[in-house]
């Protein structure tokens, strides 16, 4: 049986702080729109914008929001814009005068890379050098030989330990430009990667309840201006519908996630208490989205998400916090924390509550484990 490293998780925001961000994006909000475009939505690459304009109004509402200089939403989700993230990077790399700067790695965390980025950086051939980011020995002395950095925001491995805006601090002072993978974080924690001086935050809108396959690139004018450069076709762009159906979306999620956030810790408590027999050992984690990692006293993990199902928890995530998960979600470990911790896929699940209280949670797993108990447990 391996047991469940200690875990780093990242801060929450409290309610009445969440309440006022919330509050504070509708001031953006009003600051950008006025109230009958809230109402309606073009298409279309408009002239001199190159895009829709209430894409345009909502893209300046979350630079205003995040305090960066500005933001562009793209198609792809999150991982469409970890791309254009990278391809503006790659750019500014390949047009430096300097031809030292044309052969820089990028710096990224030693840790397995979420398999979808990696399929990125594979695809565009670039060339990565890797150290330990909980490490600021390490991590300094790598920052040396780089000129540009990529770092997730949220866990890569169970047991980092890392502080995003202490890394950030340090690849500045430096003189190395960043990009953070903000999925999973952005909204659920006190402040994102831009928020913490990054060059460029990306994250997708689908995670917040927007529609399918918007992302958002938001940080330094001239990263932005590429992604956009980039972005010229009529058919690449986010059309207005899409920017207004993200931003409504937006709305409410600041004070959702800090409920869920208190959820979470409410079931963690529970279980700890042993509230259900058959839970072993329970953490809060950052594996992806924010989790319990809950290892049961058997090694029945692969067969208790189907069960779980049958008494109504989601079979599977849909995009993690995404506008169609409401029930709580009982599932695997995600397969880049199996890539680093392989051990636990038979004695361990992930549940993040979703929409729910903690009584359904710590139910619908209770009902689970009594099913797969072995006759005259």
């Amino acid at each position: 049986m391996t047991a469940l490293p200690t875990t780093f998780p990242l801060a929450t925001v409290p309610l009445q702080d969440a309440i006022a961000r919330q509050f504070r994006l509708l001031e953006c909000t009003a600051v950008h729109f006025e109230g009958q475009e809230l109402f309606t939505a073009d298409a279309g690459v408009v002239p001199g914008l190159g895009r829709p304009r209430t894409t345009a109004r909502v893209e300046a509402v979350l630079a205003d929001f995040l305090g960066a200089e500005d933001a562009a939403l793209v198609q792809g989700a999150g991982t469409g814009a970890i791309r254009a993230a990278l391809h503006a990077m790659a750019r500014a790399m390949a047009r430096s005068a300097d031809p030292r700067e044309r052969e820089r790695e990028l710096l990224i965390h030693r840790a397995p890379v979420y398999r979808t980025t990696a399929t990125t950086l594979r695809g565009m051939g670039v060339r990565t050098a890797e150290a330990d980011f909980n490490d600021p020995d390490a991590l300094r002395t790598a920052l040396a030989r780089s000129r540009w950095a990529y770092i997730q925001h949220t866990r890569q491995r169970l047991g980092d330990s890392y502080d995003l805006g202490e890394v950030l601090a340090a690849c500045r002072e430096a003189g190395v430009r960043t990009v953070v993978d903000d999925n999973y974080a952005v909204l659920r924690v006190p402040s994102c990667g831009v928020e913490l001086g990054a060059d460029a935050s990306c994250f997708s809108l689908f995670k917040l309840h927007g529609p399918e396959g918007v992302g958002v690139v938001a940080g330094a004018r001239d990263l932005v201006a590429r992604v956009r450069a980039d972005n010229y076709s009529g058919g690449g762009q986010v059309q207005g519908h899409q920017a207004l159906d993200a931003l409504r979306a937006l709305t409410h999620v600041p004070v959702m996630w800090s409920i869920q956030s208190q959820v979470t810790q409410e079931v963690a408590d529970r279980l700890a208490a042993g509230e259900v027999p058959g839970v072993a050992e329970v953490r809060i984690a950052n594996a992806q989205d924010r989790c319990l990692l809950v290892r049961l006293d058997r090694p029945v993990a692969r067969e208790l998400p189907g069960v779980a199902a049958g008494f109504g928890a989601a079979p599977h995530p849909v995009g993690a916090n995404s506008r169609y998960e409401i029930a709580p979600l009982i599932h695997r470990l995600s397969a880049s924390c199996l890539d680093d911790s392989p051990g636990l896929a038979d004695w361990t699940v992930r549940v993040n509550p979703m929409r729910a209280g903690a009584d359904l949670v710590v139910g619908l797993l209770r009902r689970a484990v009594d099913a797969l108990a072995e006759p005259g447990e």
